[in-house]
């Protein structure tokens, strides 16, 4: 009989023989950035990392707190050195207070670049609730030094509350490649989701909200269904979704990992490399931590230079009071096309 995974497994062999390019990049393995990183570090939670001409940008949950600036942002010139540049809010917008009553911040920002204009996707919620809400902010350019620099708020994308089966936190935008913008997001109760965009307003169409189901952890026992922090790369004619599972926000006790699946369509079906489902809770592991100084790995965005991938995420750090803090490394990809952290 065909069944859901059956079907899974001879679409993701297909693309295996078909379509991801028979090439390795083990033969040139990069140098580790990780032990080179300097400057402004931390703390840093949910990094979302991008480059505008010569410099790289990251945009960041920051601590918990009650209100203040929101989104705080760093920049580089060469990936390794970071300083610290400042925010995109100097509050929590009012619609955002409005529809999140206690929100005490802005979490998991989006950076994304789409015909000449930025979007950063943003989260607001409260620890352990699905009574949550996307917004959207675009800027012209993400030098502060501009004449165009200016961030404008769009309010609100997506919300959700007690009575869905879904958490609208974690936002990652995906353009795929017939052009359709998509928006991936989700964290514990019924997993990762996704939903397509209307290309002028960057929100879902008016009309019933048609989500599709990617990836979740079946709730087992006591255990809770972990899994958020979705996000989404197109790479050799395969979709890969990034995605963390287990806890993190208990510093250095923190065991998040990040693991990756694939699909050759945007909205799933996902699978890992042995081709199980990640609706099932699979997924092929790329950063897991050991009980050494950094811990809980998770919370990624991938940066495409030319040449070269990079997975950005945080990690606590154990000698200093498990600090999230950032970290960047090179992903280099086997010949059947599943990927490596250079830690």
């Amino acid at each position: 009989m065909l069944t859901r995974r059956t079907a899974l497994q001879g679409s993701l062999l297909a693309g295996i023989a078909g379509v991801v390019p028979v090439t390795s990049s083990f033969a040139q393995t990069p140098e580790p950035l990780n032990p080179r990183l300097a400057g402004n570090l931390s703390p840093v939670h949910d990094p979302s990392i991008i480059r505008e001409g010569d410099t790289y940008y990251v945009f960041s949950t920051d601590q918990p707190g009650g209100g203040g600036q929101q989104i705080p942002w760093r920049m580089s010139k060469d990936l390794l050195t970071w300083e610290k540049g400042g925010y995109v809010f100097p509050e929590i917008p009012a619609w955002a207070q409005a529809a999140v009553p206690g929100t005490g911040g802005i979490w998991a920002p989006d950076i994304s670049l789409v015909n000449g204009t930025y979007l950063l996707y943003y989260a607001v919620s409260t620890f352990g609730s699905n009574t949550s809400a996307i917004g959207l902010a675009t800027n012209t350019t993400l030098n502060p030094a501009s004449p165009d620099y200016k961030w404008q708020d769009h309010g609100l994308v997506l919300k959700s509350g007690t009575s869905d089966d879904f958490n609208t936190i974690d936002p990652n935008h995906v353009m795929d490649r017939n052009g359709n913008h998509w928006l991936t997001f989700g964290s514990f109760w019924g997993g990762i989701k996704t939903v397509k965009l209307d290309p002028l307003t960057f929100k879902p169409p008016a009309g019933p909200l048609l989500l599709s189901s990617l990836a979740r952890r079946p709730t087992q026992g006591n255990a809770p269904d972990a899994i958020e922090g979705a996000y989404i790369i197109e790479r050799g004619g395969l979709y890969y979704l990034f995605v963390s599972f287990d806890f993190c926000c208990r510093g250095a006790d923190s065991n998040y990992y990040t693991v990756v699946g694939r699909s050759h369509n945007v909205s799933g079906p996902y699978g890992d490399n042995n081709r199980y489902d990640m609706i099932d809770g699979n997924g092929y592991v790329v950063l897991k931590a050991d009980r050494g100084r950094w811990r809980g790995p998770g919370g990624c965005s991938i940066l495409r230079d030319p040449g070269q991938d990079y997975i950005c995420y945080h990690a606590y750090d154990a000698r200093r009071d498990g600090t999230p803090t950032l970290r960047i490394a090179p992903l280099v990809w086997s010949a059947d096309g599943w990927p490596t952290a250079i830690i």
